[in-house]
């Protein structure tokens, strides 16, 4: 069969944009300190970074942004399936990698022997459900999940779907139909809202749509954030940036004002974070930590899960104080970042590197 040859010199990066990838490792701190908390203190209304659910939305947001940016000019000449390799190459191993975290947290968790009441043919749906993005939600006693031996990858489930149509139509369509279709997205996401409450939704069995409608807004948000060249250029700089995006996981829960806050800073302040990110001159001084923050980010999401659920079998063995718990959730989150970038340094990036080279190698034959 013939095939297109990509041209890898379309692949290279242009501008980098050091700000957002701080911002992302930002988003993926509270979604880590987040779910140690929803652990500790079941009621979000107790929870100091109740809305840290929301960094998920910001994540596809910037998903969003960052494809059309990479990808606009350059679809047709890359090809649909040698795209869909470049994300797989991008984005898998991570997936393969928090499934067998995971697998081995549930077999060997110390406090919890839950594994028991599933036979091993269940056990390898689990992990073949985790490693190959087919939801299976089948835990009862951990709330459906979608992927229970890895929890977050229900959003990497979404994020393949709106890579997979943006391949194959959306990076064809023009804005104005772009915006007609983001306008219906953000009337979906309004109602989802209203009718769940709040937007931390996706996850389970019994609310998978949400996912569905939270990254049909924010990815198409982002698009557009590229396509129409929305740039304020300022100095405010990583730290005030920063502070700027922090702020809204800060945001104490309350139902009577969660289904008109969680869209309005999904629909307007996420989007105006990106613009402004895109428009910050990051000092050098920056440079670091920004790079950091980005290296750690998806690891960080991708392996942290497995280990809240142990943090959750030790909690219902043992009962421990408030006093305890701050100290060994303050242990935890350090101990997992660090744990991160080993996953980044050791395993993540030469996994990459190795299958990005073996991509180019073979279309050169």
């Amino acid at each position: 069969m013939y095939k297109t040859k990509p041209n890898f010199s379309l692949l290279k990066t242009k501008q980098h944009f050091e700000i957002l990838d701080g911002l992302r490792g930002i988003a993926a701190i509270a979604v880590l300190i987040f779910h140690f908390m929803e652990i500790a203190t079941p009621d979000y209304h107790d929870n100091f970074i109740a809305h840290s659910y929301l960094a998920v939305d910001f994540f596809f947001c910037l998903s969003g942004f960052v494809i059309a940016y990479a990808y606009d000019n350059k679809m047709d000449s890359i090809g649909f399936i040698s795209f869909l390799k470049l994300r797989l190459i991008r984005l898998h191993p991570l997936v393969i990698i928090g499934s067998i975290i995971g697998l081995l947290g549930f077999l060997y968790d110390p406090f919890s022997d839950l594994y028991k009441e599933f036979s091993p043919i269940q056990i390898a749906l689990m992990f073949a459900s985790s490693s190959l993005l087919i939801p299976y939600p089948a835990v009862p006693e951990r709330y459906f999940n979608l992927f229970h031996l890895n929890p977050p990858t229900w959003s990497l489930f979404w994020e393949y779907i709106a890579n997979i149509s943006y391949a194959l139509f959306l990076y064809k369509f023009r804005n104005k139909i772009l915006w007609c279709l983001t306008g219906i997205a953000a009337l979906a996401l309004c109602y989802e809202a209203y009718r769940s409450n709040y937007l931390g939704v996706g996850w389970g069995a019994d609310n998978i749509r949400g996912g569905g409608i939270r990254i049909s807004y924010s990815f198409l948000v982002g698009m557009l954030v590229y396509r129409s060249n929305w740039v304020i250029k300022n100095r405010l700089g990583f730290i005030l940036l920063g502070s700027l995006l922090a702020i809204t996981f800060f945001i104490p829960f309350s139902e009577k004002i969660n289904w008109v806050l969680d869209p309005f800073i999904v629909i307007f302040y996420f989007p105006f974070l990106i613009v402004l990110g895109v428009g910050v001159n990051v000092p050098s001084s920056s440079n670091n930590i920004c790079k950091f923050l980005g290296d750690i980010s998806y690891p960080l999401y991708m392996i942290h899960y497995p280990f809240i659920w142990i943090f959750m079998s030790y909690v219902e063995q043992f009962h421990p104080t408030w006093s305890q718990l701050r100290i060994i959730v303050l242990l935890a989150v350090i101990t997992i970042i660090i744990f991160a970038y080993f996953v980044f340094r050791v395993l993540d990036l030469p996994i990459r590197t190795y299958l990005k080279n073996k991509f180019k190698r073979d279309w050169d034959k």
